[in-house]
């Protein structure tokens, strides 16, 4: 046989397993590429879900910071107006004006509400966003930290507040992502095998081989990454549902609050502000039961918006509270003390409706 003509069937032979292999390559290609677009819509698809729901809790804090903080300001309020009304009740002559809340919890209600006054206003000029968001939770950790330490809630205040904001609600919480950097790395690893078709049989085939390993690892990724969204949102569920609970509760223990709070408005106004002349007796004893009943109301809400929403392991010394993590490296809830705070104050709420 000519020399030509072997070499002719050598290049052809070989075309053909080049051809052989590029077709191989592109079937192995298109094999992770369907992989990889099934595992991405699932994942996109829970994604979605997990945003929906992570939204709803943000809501859902949202919500209850701003009860809280509006709830920290009326306190401040109250307690202005009370103090006026009684120094000219004992003016008037009518000296023996006593509260009967006692000290250490007016001294709470009065920490929380510099805790309010304070939170608001380094919160502003830091020029901080979603401060109501994370008020829910700084309520409770603060208050862990001033009785942990001993210090003071307005000795805590400024940069160190800050930190222990920052430690409770942004280091590995949910309002960090709670799963973490895995959705960034799996969308760089389907960038990553993107096809490329300027290159030859044997290239192309090896290529391929990897990108079915690389989709074959990136699914399993994707599965536990799933695994972990399903862990987030069974944690955002219980976490919402005590959300829920304090929302509920305070709500409603500051609707009679407020029936108080607008009665000693108009006390003030008619005795202080318009100078009514000197009060009665009777006027006088009626305005210490309003002073009274709303002080009551302010201690039984201080006692719930200062137990912390989530588990405080302990208090750095910078002042940093370093909140509890479970196994899945979520933030545990407190989930005894606020049981055991909200039957507590929903007993003491009935007890104070049947007395008044």
């Amino acid at each position: 046989m000519a020399i030509p003509f072997i070499i002719a069937g050598l290049v052809a032979a070989a075309a053909a397993v080049g051809g052989k292999k590029a077709y191989n390559g592109h079937q192995i290609k298109s094999e992770a590429d369907e992989i990889l677009k099934k595992a991405k819509s699932q994942f996109d698809q829970r994604k979605e879900h997990m945003d929906a729901s992570s939204k709803i809790s943000e809501e859902k804090f949202e919500r209850l910071g701003k009860l809280e903080l509006d709830i920290g300001e009326s306190f401040n309020e109250f307690k202005i107006i009370s103090n006026e009304l009684l120094k000219q009740l004992k003016q008037d002559g009518n000296k023996d004006l006593k509260l009967s809340i006692s000290k250490p919890k007016l001294e709470k209600i009065e920490e929380y509400t510099i805790l309010t006054v304070e939170f608001l206003s380094t919160a502003i000029a830091s020029g901080v966003t979603g401060v109501v968001t994370g008020f829910a939770v700084y309520s409770g950790v603060m208050a862990f930290a001033a009785a942990s330490t001993g210090t003071p809630i307005v000795a805590l205040s400024g940069a160190a507040a800050s930190n222990a904001t920052m430690a409770a609600i942004g280091g590995g919480s949910l309002a960090s992502g709670g799963w973490g950097m895995a959705g960034g790395a799996m969308f760089l690893g389907a960038a990553a095998i993107a096809p490329t078709f300027a290159i030859g049989g044997y290239a192309y085939e090896n290529y391929a081989e990897k990108a079915l390993k690389k989709a074959t690892k990136t699914t399993r990724e994707i599965n536990d990454a799933i695994i972990k969204m399903d862990l987030c949102e069974q944690h955002l569920a219980n976490i919402n549902n005590y959300v829920d609970r304090i929302y509920s509760l305070l709500d409603s223990l500051n609707q009679t609050f407020n029936t108080y709070f607008h009665a000693l408005k108009e006390m003030h106004e008619k005795i202080v502000i318009l100078g009514g002349g000197r009060a009665s007796s009777d006027v006088s004893q009626e305005s210490l039961r309003i002073i009274n009943n709303g002080y009551l109301m302010a201690a039984i809400m201080t006692d719930i918006i200062t137990t912390p929403i989530f588990k405080p392991k302990n208090v750095a010394e910078d002042g940093v509270v370093e909140i509890e993590k479970d196994r899945d490296g979520f933030n545990v809830l407190n989930k005894e003390e606020i049981d055991n705070i909200l039957a507590t104050k929903e007993g003491e709420y009935r007890e104070f409706n049947s007395k008044a």
